[in-house]
């Protein structure tokens, strides 16, 4: 089965989506006290998952990257993965943060 390129890193894009809300979910389950409930998890892991690729996509494992020629790199799918799931962890980190930060001023 023949995958059209766009199409192909629209759906890479979609699992670096996912994998960023399955890391704040799963910090969220493990830390209780850091948690925003599942669907500020799930938001926290939406923007942080996003911010991260965008940011660090830039050195080469974006999706156009990865399905280079039409072919999947397995190595930069991979290191995908993995600061997608580490953005969203870090995403629900920077907004606990901030939810700390005001609510110490107020």
């Amino acid at each position: 089965m023949v995958l059209d390129y766009c199409m192909t890193g629209t759906l890479i894009s979609l699992v670096s989506i996912f994998l960023g809300i399955i890391g704040a979910i799963f910090l969220g389950s493990i830390y209780k006290k850091i948690s925003f409930g599942i669907l500020g998890n799930t938001i926290a892991g939406v923007f942080g998952s996003i911010f991260f690729i965008k940011t660090f996509g830039r050195l080469v494992f974006d999706p156009y990257s990865i399905m280079n020629h039409g072919t999947i790199n397995i190595f930069l799918f991979s290191i995908n993965c993995v600061v997608s799931f580490l953005g969203g962890i870090l995403g629900l980190v920077a907004i606990n943060f901030f939810k700390t930060v005001l609510s110490k001023k107020e």
